[in-house]
Formats: structure tokens, sequence, C-alpha cells
């Protein structure tokens, strides 16, 4: 489904990506995890349009979407949930919603999208008329995630979606992105949290300084004992 080759990607005259290489299937989740400044995010825009591919290969359902705008990007099924989840602080909860499905085919099936949304997230139904910015940060991160819903991608980015939650919150959204899965949806997360996030993937990529240092199935990961000992604590 999503394929990327050798992809060399920075700002300025600063390179975050080295020659990156990741697949994803359609119905997977992988997780890309390492270290603060790693280059992640980095990865994430790439992918999702922000930032254009120096060189190298990215394609998506067989087609080439390397140096497409962001807006294109979405429109051919790829939702970013960025870091910080990116709200509209002043909107309530239903016009964040209602932004995320901006695009025509979108707005086509906005209902039937709303229904969805709310039944995976029922506080958000409770507090649809509330500002977004009134929300704790568990429920902003929940909002985030149902506003990406909201264009019914394909497949779905979320940039360290435990940043900055309470462990017990944190739980709670692994929990939610698991059930997000189950409703078939296709999903590629960065996330530091690593020892949670190897339990919600099939696979995952290890990434430091720029380069993918490792891949695997993510129980495989999980018992390597340089992972374990750097990045799950024990």
């Amino acid at each position: 489904m999503l394929e990327l080759r050798g992809v060399t990607a920075g700002y300025g005259h600063f390179t975050a990506l080295w020659d990156v290489s990741l697949t994803v299937q359609r119905g997977e989740a992988v997780a890309v995890v390492g270290p603060n400044g790693a280059g992640k995010t980095t990865l994430l825009r790439v992918l999702s349009g922000l930032i254009p591919p120096r060189a190298g290969e990215f394609r998506f359902e067989g087609e080439s979407l390397a140096g497409r705008p962001a807006h294109e990007v979405v429109a051919r099924g790829i939702a970013h949930v960025p870091e910080g989840r990116r709200l509209f602080p002043a909107l309530t909860v239903a016009d964040n919603l209602r932004m995320g499905a901006y695009l025509p085919a979108a707005r086509a099936a906005f209902r039937e999208s709303l229904e969805r949304v709310y039944a995976l997230f029922p506080v958000l139904a409770e507090r649809r008329h509330q500002r977004a910015g009134s929300l704790s940060g568990g429920e902003q991160q929940m909002l985030a995630i149902a506003r990406a819903l909201m264009s019914r991608p394909k497949l779905i980015l979320l940039d360290e979606p435990s940043l900055g939650l309470a462990p017990v919150m944190v739980l709670r959204v692994f929990d939610l992105i698991r059930r997000v899965r189950e409703e078939g949806y296709t999903i590629l997360v960065v996330e530091q949290n690593v020892r949670q996030v190897l339990r919600l993937v099939d696979r995952a990529y290890l990434l430091e300084v720029g380069r993918i240092r490792g891949e695997g199935r993510a129980a495989d990961l999980e018992e390597q004992a340089f992972i374990r000992k750097a990045y799950v604590g024990l």
C-alpha cells in the first residue's frame, strides 16, 4: 500500500532523513520508533506532503506521491494526526470534525462519518458543543484522531499520540487507537513510548539519527536485548 525507497529529506542545509526505506501493507499497523530527534516527525511530514523528499521514491497504492502538495496527498487517502494535535481551539468539537471533512468526497458522506466517529469516541458526542481548547489533553488527542477519520482515509499517520499525556490517559489513547485499527484502518505511528506501541502494532522500524537501524515483527523487536535496554527500560 505504502512504499518508500531510499528517501532523503531535511530542512535547508540540514538533512534529517538518510536513505530511508519502509513499507506498510493494507490493514497493517506499523510503528517507527526511536529517540527524540531521530527524524520520525520529518518522515511523516514527507508522507503527508508538508516537505518534499530530496531523493528517493514515495509510492501509495502504486502511485508516486513524492513532491505532491499536502491537499493532494489527503485526497489520495492519507490523513496526518500531527504532533501536538493542532486543533482549532476556539472552534467547537463539532466544528473541528466538520473541518476534517472538507474534501468533496468526505462532505458527501459527512453524516455517516460523524456517526461512526461518535460511536468510536462517545465522549466527543457528549462534548460536541464544547470548545476544543477546553478539552483535556487526552480528549484533544481523541478529537485530533477523529478529525482525521472524517476525511475517510485509507492510511492514518499518527505522530507521537502519547506525547504530554498522563500515564493513565496514555493507556486509554492506545486502546482507542487499537479500536480504530479494528475498524479496518491502516496505521503508521511514530512514537517514543516503545513499550506501549510495540504491543499495538504488527511490525516496527527503528529510526536513529535519520537512518533505519532495524526492522521486524513487533514481538521480535521487543525481545531484542538492545531494544529492551535502550527503549523499553528493561
